[in-house]
Protein backbone atom coordinates (compact mmCIF):
# COMPACT_ATOMS: atom_id res chain seq x y z
CA UNK A 1 0.00 0.00 0.00
CA UNK A 2 1.45 3.41 -0.80
CA UNK A 3 2.47 5.93 2.18
CA UNK A 4 0.61 9.76 1.94
CA UNK A 5 3.31 11.60 4.07
CA UNK A 6 1.75 14.11 5.96
CA UNK A 7 3.59 17.18 7.64
CA UNK A 8 1.26 18.18 10.72
CA UNK A 9 2.08 21.84 11.92
CA UNK A 10 0.83 23.30 15.41
CA UNK A 11 1.58 26.31 16.43
CA UNK A 12 0.68 28.79 19.63
CA UNK A 13 -2.77 28.61 19.35
CA UNK A 14 -5.43 26.99 21.92
CA UNK A 15 -6.54 25.10 18.73
CA UNK A 16 -3.41 22.75 19.51
CA UNK A 17 -5.88 21.06 21.58
CA UNK A 18 -7.28 19.20 18.58
CA UNK A 19 -4.41 18.05 17.41
CA UNK A 20 -4.51 14.35 19.10
CA UNK A 21 -8.53 14.33 17.45
CA UNK A 22 -6.82 15.28 14.21
CA UNK A 23 -4.42 12.88 14.16
CA UNK A 24 -6.32 9.96 14.94
CA UNK A 25 -8.86 10.84 12.34
CA UNK A 26 -6.25 10.43 9.92
CA UNK A 27 -5.29 7.60 10.92
CA UNK A 28 -8.73 6.14 11.31
CA UNK A 29 -8.66 6.37 7.66
CA UNK A 30 -5.89 4.36 7.67
CA UNK A 31 -8.35 1.28 8.78
CA UNK A 32 -10.26 1.70 5.23
CA UNK A 33 -9.85 0.42 1.93
CA UNK A 34 -8.64 4.26 0.17
CA UNK A 35 -5.56 2.66 -1.44
CA UNK A 36 -2.71 4.24 0.58
CA UNK A 37 -2.05 5.18 4.11
CA UNK A 38 -1.27 8.22 5.32
CA UNK A 39 2.27 8.51 7.51
CA UNK A 40 2.64 11.53 9.61
CA UNK A 41 5.01 13.52 11.43
CA UNK A 42 4.07 16.30 13.64
CA UNK A 43 6.55 19.64 13.90
CA UNK A 44 5.44 22.00 16.65
CA UNK A 45 6.29 25.35 17.53
CA UNK A 46 7.66 25.85 20.99
CA UNK A 47 4.07 27.51 22.23
CA UNK A 48 2.73 24.77 20.73
CA UNK A 49 3.84 22.09 23.35
CA UNK A 50 1.92 24.03 25.94
CA UNK A 51 -1.42 22.64 24.57
CA UNK A 52 -0.95 19.27 23.57
CA UNK A 53 0.67 16.22 25.05
CA UNK A 54 2.83 13.52 23.14
CA UNK A 55 1.44 10.83 24.99
CA UNK A 56 -1.82 11.25 23.31
CA UNK A 57 -0.59 10.65 19.97
CA UNK A 58 -0.30 7.46 18.56
CA UNK A 59 3.12 5.88 18.76
CA UNK A 60 3.65 6.13 14.87
CA UNK A 61 3.78 9.64 15.30
CA UNK A 62 7.07 11.62 15.79
CA UNK A 63 7.21 14.71 17.46
CA UNK A 64 9.85 17.15 15.51
CA UNK A 65 10.69 20.71 17.61
CA UNK A 66 13.32 23.02 17.12
CA UNK A 67 15.83 20.66 19.40
CA UNK A 68 15.21 18.27 17.23
CA UNK A 69 17.09 20.40 14.06
CA UNK A 70 20.03 21.17 16.54
CA UNK A 71 19.93 17.87 17.73
CA UNK A 72 20.54 16.23 14.07
CA UNK A 73 23.04 18.17 12.75
CA UNK A 74 26.91 18.69 13.98
CA UNK A 75 28.80 19.65 10.99
CA UNK A 76 28.82 19.28 6.88
CA UNK A 77 26.66 16.66 5.82
CA UNK A 78 24.65 16.06 8.59
CA UNK A 79 21.23 16.33 7.82
CA UNK A 80 19.21 19.26 7.77
CA UNK A 81 15.93 18.77 8.85
CA UNK A 82 13.62 21.47 7.73
CA UNK A 83 15.30 20.40 4.04
CA UNK A 84 14.67 16.65 4.65
CA UNK A 85 10.92 16.95 5.61
CA UNK A 86 10.23 19.05 2.64
CA UNK A 87 12.18 16.09 0.76
CA UNK A 88 10.02 13.41 2.28
CA UNK A 89 6.54 14.99 2.65
CA UNK A 90 3.76 14.63 -0.15
CA UNK A 91 1.50 17.55 1.94
CA UNK A 92 1.67 20.04 5.13
CA UNK A 93 -0.84 21.22 6.86
CA UNK A 94 -0.23 24.05 9.74
CA UNK A 95 -3.51 23.62 12.00
CA UNK A 96 -3.73 25.85 14.05
CA UNK A 97 -1.53 28.54 12.68
CA UNK A 98 -1.51 31.56 14.55
CA UNK A 99 -1.49 35.13 14.40
CA UNK A 100 2.52 35.35 15.22
CA UNK A 101 3.31 32.44 13.13
CA UNK A 102 1.06 33.56 10.18
CA UNK A 103 2.69 36.97 10.60
CA UNK A 104 6.42 35.01 10.23
CA UNK A 105 5.77 33.20 7.07
CA UNK A 106 4.15 35.97 5.48
CA UNK A 107 7.08 38.19 5.46
CA UNK A 108 9.89 34.88 4.92
CA UNK A 109 11.17 34.49 8.64
CA UNK A 110 12.47 31.37 9.53
CA UNK A 111 13.60 31.25 12.81
CA UNK A 112 11.81 27.71 14.02
CA UNK A 113 11.84 24.16 12.42
CA UNK A 114 8.26 24.62 11.31
CA UNK A 115 8.49 28.67 9.60
CA UNK A 116 12.09 27.19 7.91
CA UNK A 117 10.27 23.99 6.53
CA UNK A 118 7.65 26.25 5.71
CA UNK A 119 10.29 28.71 3.66
CA UNK A 120 12.02 25.67 1.92
CA UNK A 121 8.68 24.10 1.05
CA UNK A 122 9.01 22.36 -2.75
CA UNK A 123 6.15 25.28 -4.20
CA UNK A 124 4.57 22.64 -6.40
CA UNK A 125 3.74 20.29 -3.26
CA UNK A 126 -0.12 21.63 -1.11
CA UNK A 127 0.49 23.21 1.63
CA UNK A 128 -2.68 24.28 3.76
CA UNK A 129 -2.94 26.59 6.61
CA UNK A 130 -5.97 27.01 9.09
CA UNK A 131 -6.18 29.93 10.71
CA UNK A 132 -6.95 30.55 14.32
CA UNK A 133 -6.57 33.13 16.63
CA UNK A 134 -8.98 35.67 18.67
CA UNK A 135 -12.14 37.65 16.64
CA UNK A 136 -9.74 40.96 17.44
CA UNK A 137 -6.54 39.50 16.11
CA UNK A 138 -8.33 37.73 13.16
CA UNK A 139 -10.24 41.28 12.64
CA UNK A 140 -6.89 43.31 12.28
CA UNK A 141 -6.31 45.17 8.80
CA UNK A 142 -2.68 43.46 8.37
CA UNK A 143 -3.82 39.81 9.19
CA UNK A 144 -6.15 39.61 5.69
CA UNK A 145 -3.18 41.12 3.96
CA UNK A 146 -0.80 38.31 5.44
CA UNK A 147 -3.32 35.35 4.19
CA UNK A 148 -3.46 37.30 1.00
CA UNK A 149 0.08 36.88 0.41
CA UNK A 150 -0.06 32.90 1.49
CA UNK A 151 -3.19 31.98 -1.12
CA UNK A 152 -0.94 34.13 -3.57
CA UNK A 153 1.92 31.99 -3.34
CA UNK A 154 -0.62 29.17 -4.18
CA UNK A 155 -1.05 27.69 0.00
CA UNK A 156 -4.66 26.58 0.71
CA UNK A 157 -6.53 28.61 3.16
CA UNK A 158 -9.31 26.14 5.36
CA UNK A 159 -11.14 29.45 6.61
CA UNK A 160 -11.63 29.79 10.28
CA UNK A 161 -15.09 29.70 11.60
CA UNK A 162 -17.18 31.64 13.94
CA UNK A 163 -18.41 30.23 17.31
CA UNK A 164 -17.54 31.10 21.55
CA UNK A 165 -13.67 30.93 21.33
CA UNK A 166 -11.65 29.77 23.86
CA UNK A 167 -11.59 33.30 26.10
CA UNK A 168 -15.51 33.55 25.85
CA UNK A 169 -15.55 36.01 23.52
CA UNK A 170 -17.97 35.07 20.31
CA UNK A 171 -16.74 35.69 16.94
CA UNK A 172 -15.18 34.79 13.73
CA UNK A 173 -11.36 33.18 14.41
CA UNK A 174 -11.83 29.53 15.64
CA UNK A 175 -9.75 27.25 13.78
CA UNK A 176 -12.25 25.18 11.03
CA UNK A 177 -13.55 21.72 12.31
CA UNK A 178 -11.51 19.00 12.18
CA UNK A 179 -13.80 16.74 10.17
CA UNK A 180 -13.72 19.85 7.40
CA UNK A 181 -9.92 19.93 7.57
CA UNK A 182 -10.19 15.80 7.17
CA UNK A 183 -11.92 16.22 4.12
CA UNK A 184 -9.76 18.44 2.76
CA UNK A 185 -6.68 16.73 3.20
CA UNK A 186 -8.21 13.49 2.08
CA UNK A 187 -9.56 14.78 -1.08
CA UNK A 188 -6.28 16.57 -2.31
CA UNK A 189 -4.47 13.01 -0.95
CA UNK A 190 -6.98 10.97 -3.18
CA UNK A 191 -6.67 13.05 -6.36
CA UNK A 192 -2.54 13.44 -5.82
CA UNK A 193 -2.74 9.29 -5.68
CA UNK A 194 -5.30 9.19 -8.52
CA UNK A 195 -7.60 7.53 -6.26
Amino acid sequence: MTAFNLIIGVTGSVATIKLPLLVQSLMDLNLTAQGYHFEIKIVCTEPAKHFFKQADLPESCSVLDDATEWDKWKGRGDEVVHIELGKWAHMMIIAPLDANTLAKISQGLCDNLLTSTVRAWDMSKPLLFCPAMNTRMWEHPITSTQVTTLKWWGYEEVPPTSKTLMCGDTGIGAMAEVDTIVKRIKLIADSKLGI
